[in-house]
């Protein structure tokens, strides 16, 4: 009988009606979305006072920017299948004190190697999110994935842009790096509070549900369509990210300037995660979102290409809109799944292919730049890429369901 809170709550979100449970998941949802990214973004505006603090080689701080993807890739593949055993409650209140602990060791050592180490593990926290975020949205909220895809996607740029803005400050005001990256553990600590209070309304598990597997997905033409363009906005971002100061400040800017245009285009992902999925969710069909999306990305990266460089903010606000892609991508996880259990298939296939892909990109651009001497090469891969995004947003756009591929097949 200890599911049946859990489907009052689905009965009455189908009617319209919001209980104070599911007002309890909503808030879950939002606490835990606000910490996916803080192990990630908190670190690399401190990682110059941390490889000299903690003696780190370039090889340690390489791998170091290199572990959110590798974490996102290999512990989000397994997350459907810990569900299956743990419970989706259970496991993200698990995921969320994994990730607090990881941060909060991280932030007490004078070690390398255990710096990595836990970061790893706070990284393996966040990775579990990532894929059961979507499914817990597909199982609760049926009736709303749009607009809780939004909800999601906004706490999640928030918390990105938050732990990315407020962690210099932090160590300036207490002096100490250590104190800075430590306060993230702490909100880790708050999202779980929720969580603890839901683990009563734990849904029952579908242990019968292994077809709906990750190997099951490797023969799905929808399911890699759905992963390379999730690859593809996830290439551009992480390019973005790692790369926009350094093409700013080659085009003459300060790095104060180049900082600030920086801050505006990290900003301006909280209002895109808002608007696109509301705009996306009202149409079955998502190819004229992709088709729009992509046309924000070319012409902001023509502008930063060929115009004067003294008009590049707004071409930045071109390809901020375009980072429209990251929603939209979650989105069809959802939107392209009939069931929970797929949704939970499809989100870690999709996001473990996909943060694979992107991997590449940043260090890939980083080559070109240094064996061409410019930027021509850098943008002609990009404009490959924006291509393949294309394309792959196309098919995955279009309205039909994994299930109904298997079956077809």
């Amino acid at each position: 009988m200890e599911d049946l809170p859990f489907m009052s709550v689905l009965a009455q979100e189908s009617r319209g009606r919001t209980t104070p449970l599911a007002w309890l998941l909503v808030l879950g949802i939002v606490l835990a979305a606000l910490n996916l990214r803080t192990g990630v973004t908190s670190v690399g505006p401190l990682l110059d006072q941390l490889a000299a603090g903690l003696g780190m080689s370039s090889v340690g701080t390489g791998l170091l920017t290199t572990l959110p993807v590798l974490a996102f890739a290999s512990v989000g593949a397994i997350t459907p299948t810990l569900a299956r055993r743990i419970g989706e409650h259970r496991l993200l209140l698990l995921a969320l004190v994994t990730l607090g602990a990881g941060l909060l060791v991280r932030s007490l050592v004078g070690s390398a190697p255990v710096f990595l180490l836990s970061s790893a593990v706070a990284l393996s926290g966040g990775a579990v999110g990532n894929v059961l975020i979507p499914t817990l949205i597909k199982r609760h909220f049926p009736a709303r994935t749009g607009i809780m895809t939004t909800v999601y996607t906004t706490a999640l740029a928030a918390g990105t842009m938050l732990a990315a803005a407020a962690t210099v400050p932090i160590e300036r005001a207490s002096g100490n790096w250590h104190i800075a990256l430590g306060v993230w553990a702490a909100l880790a600590a708050v999202a779980a509070i929720p969580w603890l209070a839901l683990l009563r309304s734990e849904p029952e598990r579908d242990t019968g549900s292994r077809d709906a597997g990750l190997r099951g997905l490797l023969k799905s033409k929808l399911a890699w369509m759905i992963a390379i363009y999730f690859g593809t906005q996830s290439m551009i971002a992480y390019i973005m990210f790692g790369w926009l100061a350094t093409i700013l400040t080659d085009s003459g800017y300060s790095t104060s300037e180049a900082g600030l245009i920086l801050g505006v285009f990290t900003a301006l992902n909280i209002p895109v995660s808002i608007a696109v999925p509301m705009i996306a969710s009202r149409f079955r069909d998502q190819r004229p979102t992709v088709v729009g999306l992509v046309a924000f990305y070319v012409i902001g990266f023509l502008g930063l290409w060929f115009a004067p460089p003294s008009t590049a903010m707004v071409w930045v606000v071109f390809i901020a809109v375009g980072m429209g892609s990251f929603p939209l991508a979650l989105m069809m996880l959802a939107l392209r799944t009939r069931t929970p259990e797929t949704t939970a298939a499809l989100s870690a296939f999709g996001q473990s292919a996909g943060y694979l892909i992107s991997g590449a990109g940043p260090l890939l651009v980083g080559v070109l730049r240094e064996a061409t001497g410019g930027w021509a090469v850098p943008y002609t891969l990009i404009f490959v890429v924006l291509v393949a995004q294309l394309l792959t947003g196309l098919y995955a756009g279009r309205e039909r369901y994994l299930e109904d591929e298997r079956m077809a097949g």
